[in-house]
């Protein structure tokens, strides 16, 4: 039986490469005393974990943006938690701070990476692993700085149900903009065009997604922002306007495939309008956050832009499945697992 006393730290260990999807055997549970820090380090009780879909691709062997999380390894993962334990004056006990700190109960640290929660602000904690941590950043960056999206341009958004979509969408309708995204069932289109003020939803599950691109924007469209992949992403460069941007910034379709995926048929249209295609890492923007929060969290403030979180409670023992729920497109917006610590 494992020990779960306030002096024990649990934590998920990868203990094996999935082939196809995640499975909770490919995890081990593990318990350790709970960390004691060296001079300059300081001990985090994790509260709440981010999961998001390329903790998938992190899993695997391949070469990456991002080294995979080896064998024996605490699962790599974003999380806010609280310092419970310092030996860093930078970070007091009770300070409220999100980094790497993985699935585990508690984690110790530099500070390098981390950063503190601005108490100050009306908003929850847990908007900070989603609109104004890496997720908003995401969709800030890759709309405005990759995407170059300017006011009164088209925007498509695929997964745009999920943490990012729904951010860059929101974003899009502040700045001035039309948006149009992709979304699996009519209830989550409802959402988007009801309660985020998309101009259109497209239901991949039941509509073809070219087609209906095409009436919603018979203009074509200005910026693509790409979090899927696969025949998604065809119908998006079918439908491109001149000099249009694509941002590839996620490929969900494909991160469980047991097979070598194939490129987009639909390339050629990037010749023919002369368009631009480029990936977007959110790691690359590591030294300019403040420039996406401080509008972000302006926003906030104003009613403008609204932080969609699906909040699973529960223990790390609940991690797989609740990382499933993003392949299995059961959540909307940021997918995050409270330990209700």
């Amino acid at each position: 039986m494992t020990d779960v006393s306030p002096n024990t730290n649990r934590k998920l260990l990868l203990d094996r490469r999935p082939v196809g999807f995640a499975k909770e055997s490919d995890w081990k549970l593990v318990s350790e005393p709970v960390p004691v820090p060296d001079e300059g380090r300081f001990v985090v009780r994790v509260r709440q974990i981010s999961l998001d879909p390329a903790m998938r691709g992190w899993m695997n062997s391949g070469r990456s943006y991002i080294p995979p999380v080896a064998i024996g390894e605490v699962m790599r993962a974003f999380a806010l938690g609280e310092v419970v334990d310092s030996k860093a004056t930078d970070f007091p006990v009770g300070t409220l701070v999100t980094g790497a700190f993985g699935v585990q109960e508690y984690a110790v640290s530099s500070g390098d990476g981390v950063s503190v929660i601005n108490q100050n602000l009306d908003v929850p904690a847990s908007a900070y692993l989603g609109v104004l941590g890496i997720t908003g950043a995401t969709a800030y960056f890759g709309l405005t700085d990759v995407g170059e999206f300017q006011p009164g341009q088209t925007v498509f958004v695929s997964g745009a149900a999920g943490a990012v979509g729904s951010t860059v969408g929101q974003i899009v309708k502040i700045l001035g903009g039309k948006v149009i995204g992709t979304a699996g069932g009519r209830a989550k289109c409802d959402f988007l065009v009801n309660e985020l003020g998309f101009d259109g939803a497209i239901d991949y599950k039941s509509e073809n997604v070219g087609e209906e691109l095409r009436r919603l924007a018979p203009g074509g469209v200005n910026v693509f922002f790409d979090n899927v992949g696969g025949e998604i992403l065809d119908a998006g460069l079918s439908n491109l306007a001149m000099r249009a941007r694509v941002v590839v910034c996620g490929a969900i379709s494909q991160y469980n495939s047991t097979e070598v995926t194939a490129g987009p048929t639909n390339y050629r249209a990037l010749l023919v309008k002369r368009a631009r295609m480029e990936g977007m890492v959110v790691f690359d923007y590591e030294d300019r956050m403040a420039e996406a929060v401080t509008p972000l969290a302006q926003w906030m403030s104003e009613g403008k832009l609204n932080n969609i979180e699906d909040i699973v409670t529960g223990s790390i023992l609940e991690f797989p499945q609740t990382l499933m729920r993003l392949f299995e497109g059961q959540n909307v917006g940021k997918q995050i697992l409270d330990l209700g610590a």
